[in-house]
């Protein structure tokens, strides 16, 4: 239960007296709203080691601050997701950028997309490489295109001829990522999601902590009172050449609206863009009156579960409420408000 800084000690003792929810006792909205996330999956205490959970958290921490930065001094809610994503890009311990995971092939392939709530504007690309920020690529087609998606050698031209930078095999190359891959042709699995999940290609089930999911995402309201989107991935381990998730995929994995929400999706993507996650999130909230809490609920740990997609979502609504739910037994995430200091989170609990 978030209480707002300025709440006096009578009206706190009066809700509490009351049985009132606090956070419809008072009327005032956060000026502003960031959450983020790097990924769901079976991410548990015994999985990570206490230096590298360390790490994570203060990634997170990290991403959240520069976001809030943005937004605190008036900036859009665009700037602060693009620079956010950056920051879980630029570190190896998320599937994203520079710990992106490899092919079949030995390759890092990138997707990402982002979308703006004010005018539904957006942009993605799939299946891009040596490309060092795929989320300012993705901006880049929204912005200075018109197109919504490009793809693999064409969205690498396109990143040429606007600037974006670019990073050689090298640095997306981490000891971690290349052994997972080693790991998944050894036991011959086939596609390996970044989690364990539930539905494989493979002759046994993952019940490896090493596969936990790493997409990365953030979502915002600005204090002008818009919402933006942003997804970044690098999808399967040992994944098939041409392979797609839902991360590049408006709808399924990012989806941005202002008269409704903003979501960032992050799980088995097969089941996100059958169940177009992202989408059908802020569609119940139009259309069937929802609140944010229980359309992502409805969503990620109803339909979902019944479909077999494991994974969860993050998102924040046209009033600056936050809602970070999973069907997994963790999800690396955080936020931050005008009204709430920052927070992040691993574990169920």
């Amino acid at each position: 239960m978030w209480l707002r800084k300025t709440m006096t000690v009578a009206a706190f003792l009066c809700a509490v007296a009351g049985g009132t929810n606090m956070a419809a006792a008072d009327d005032s909205k956060p000026e502003y709203a960031l959450v983020i996330h790097g990924g769901a999956g079976t991410i548990t205490r015994d999985k990570l080691t206490p230096e590298l959970e360390a790490d994570i958290r203060a990634t997170l921490n990290e991403a959240l601050s520069t976001g809030q930065t943005i937004l605190s001094s008036g900036g859009t809610a665009l700037d602060a997701i693009t620079a956010t994503i950056q920051v879980l890009e630029n570190s190896p311990h998320f599937n994203a950028g520079k710990g992106a995971v490899f092919t079949a092939e030995g390759k890092n392939e990138l997707d990402s997309s982002i979308m703006d709530g004010s005018d539904l504007n957006a942009g993605a690309v799939s299946g891009v490489t040596n490309v060092k920020n795929p989320i300012t690529l993705a901006r880049a087609v929204m912005e200075k295109s018109v197109h919504v998606m490009l793809q693999g050698p064409g969205a690498e031209k396109f990143a040429d001829e606007n600037g974006i930078e670019r990073a050689d095999d090298a640095y997306f190359y981490t000891e971690y990522r290349w052994n997972q891959l080693q790991d998944a042709k050894a036991k011959q699995k086939g596609p390996i999601l970044d989690h364990d999940g539930k539905k494989h290609s493979s002759v046994e089930d993952i019940t490896n902590g090493d596969y936990k999911f790493g997409t990365v995402g953030a979502v915002a309201r600005d204090k002008h009172g818009n919402l933006a989107a942003g997804t970044s991935t690098g999808g399967m381990t040992n994944k098939s050449h041409g392979r797609v998730g839902d991360a590049p995929i408006i709808g399924a994995g990012t989806y941005a609206n202002n008269e409704s929400c903003a979501v960032s999706a992050t799980g088995h993507g097969e089941y996100f863009i059958r169940a177009t996650v992202a989408r059908n999130i802020c569609a119940l909230m139009e259309y069937a009156g929802l609140s944010l809490e229980d359309a992502a609920n409805r969503v990620v740990k109803d339909q979902l579960v019944k479909m077999g997609g494991d994974g969860g979502i993050i998102a924040v609504d046209k009033d600056g409420n936050t809602v970070m739910p999973f069907n997994t037994p963790g999800m690396f995430r955080g936020r931050v408000t005008s009204v709430m200091d920052a927070e992040v989170a691993i574990y169920e609990d």
